[in-house]
This record gives C-alpha cells, sequence and structure tokens, in this order.
C-alpha cells in the first residue's frame, strides 16, 4: 500500500509535466484514483435484495481508467426497532462483500459495465444501507458512492405466466394475484436460454404495462426460458419486485 500510495505521488507530479518539457496544470494525486461507482440501486426482489452499480471507468479527474480489479461493498443494518437512524454516518457499515472482476461469485453477474447482486441475507422490517468503492490492482481505493438503502418487507406473491409459441413471436401472458401491499406499476420479464443461468436483468427496460407482451427478438431452433416479477408502488413510494414466477417455455414454431 505504502509504494502505491507513493506511485500516485510520483504520477500526480510527472503530469504536470507534457512530453515536451513545459508544465500542464497540476493533477493533485488524489485525482487519480477511480471514481466512485455509479448510478447505485437498492431494490427488494423477492425474499433478497437486489444491488446494481456501474463499474467505474474514469479516474476522479475524468481520465479514463483501465485497472479497475474489484470492488468492495459494505453494508449497514438497522432492525425495525431502531430510531434516529443517522443516514450520513460511516461507523456502522461493515465489509459485506469484496468482489474481484476476473472471478464473480454466482450471485453477482455483469452486463457490460454494470454489476448486479442479490443479497439473499436479509430479513423484513430491517433497513439496508450499501455503499462501494472500487480498487484497482495495486490495492488502491477509490472513491466511495453514495448510499443506497431499502427497507425490506415480506415478500409478494409470484405473478403467473404463459407463453404461446407462435412462427415469428412468442406472445407472453401475465396475471397477478391482488395485493393489498401496493398498487400494482407493471412487470419485469426475464429471459434465458435452457443452457443458461437465470438472468438477474431484466429483458425490459421500462415496467411492463398492461397483460400482454410479445417477444419477436428471437432465434430459430433455439428454447427460451421465460419468467416474471409484478411491480408493486407501496405507501412508501418505493417500487418492490415480487417473487419470481413460474418459468414459462416458448420457441419458434416451424411454419404449417
Amino acid at each position: 500500500m505504502i509504494l502505491s500510495v507513493r506511485f500516485l505521488l510520483i504520477a500526480g507530479l510527472l503530469l504536470t509535466t507534457t512530453a515536451c518539457g513545459k508544465k500542464g496544470p497540476l493533477v493533485y494525486p488524489d485525482m487519480l484514483l477511480p471514481a466512485a461507482p455509479a448510478a447505485v440501486t437498492a431494490q427488494q426482489s423477492g425474499a433478497a435484495v437486489k444491488l446494481q452499480f456501474a463499474i467505474p471507468d474514469k479516474d476522479r479527474a475524468g481520465r479514463p481508467l483501465r485497472d479497475v480489479a474489484g470492488l468492495k461493498i459494505s453494508r449497514r443494518v438497522a432492525d425495525a426497532y431502531q430510531k434516529d437512524i443517522c443516514r450520513s454516518c460511516l461507523a456502522d457499515y461493515r465489509l459485506f462483500r469484496t468482489l474481484y472482476l476476473d472471478h464473480l461469485p454466482a450471485d453477482t453477474q455483469r452486463f457490460t459495465n454494470q454489476l448486479v447482486l442479490l443479497d439473499g441475507d436479509v430479513a423484513a422490517e430491517n433497513l439496508y444501507s450499501y455503499r462501494i468503492v472500487s480498487f484497482t490492482a495495486d490495492g488502491v481505493d477509490g472513491a466511495s458512492s453514495s448510499t443506497a438503502s431499502v427497507r425490506v418487507a415480506a415478500p409478494l406473491p409470484a405473478p403467473v405466466l404463459k407463453a404461446e409459441s407462435l412462427p415469428t413471436e412468442v406472445k407472453l401472458q401475465f396475471s397477478s394475484q391482488p395485493t393489498k401491499s401496493g398498487s400494482l406499476l407493471g412487470y419485469n420479464l426475464y429471459r434465458r436460454s435452457a443452457a443458461a443461468a437465470r438472468s438477474h436483468q431484466a429483458l425490459n427496460k421500462e415496467p411492463l404495462k398492461g397483460s400482454e407482451y410479445v417477444d419477436a427478438a428471437l432465434e430459430r431452433g433455439v428454447q427460451y426460458l421465460y419468467s416474471a416479477r409484478a411491480l408493486i408502488v407501496l405507501e412508501s413510494g418505493e417500487v418492490m419486485e415480487s417473487t419470481e414466477s413460474n418459468e414459462a417455455v416458448g420457441v419458434l414454431k416451424d411454419d404449417e
């Protein structure tokens, strides 16, 4: 760690001089650190918390960054009876997970520069808060992300999903049980091939409204497995994913 800090100090001094020997703008060593992970969100999904964030690709000065080796996730748990929670205090955070980008665990999936992690070690009524920092191959920590928090509730029941295979598309139908916990916003649809693991990232970018969806972006001869989660707006205003539905099979049919 000492050698890494010395390297950053030297690098900061070198960057004040251009190739022709003229002095450039001063870059302080802490600006060479990785920027904070962005777009951090925490949302309840079934009985787990789905944590999503973007891997930083720039340093704090805005220059390209290519040596991020992993990320550290710290978590704070506040129980249902704890009052006067200090949201800016860091003393109660504990290291929850260390992720190495070249060897991610099964509960974490990468989609380009996005990581999606499922935290299944949660209990209803507790408030869970997360902060994330990246680190370089030299072990130097970057800037900390903003805090993402979610209060976990009892899981909501799964919707029912049906799939109808057609020659050029698969038609999907959703139905949900009424719930007293909030109002239905729409659905998240998940799709995978038969050989792939269940995806943490929904196929849709925005909640699917209504009770039907047609999927036409398919390859012939491939069997697809679909599942869905209802999106419920709670009285607190938070949006919660229900438990996952059954998996429905869809495949493009040959013309008859």
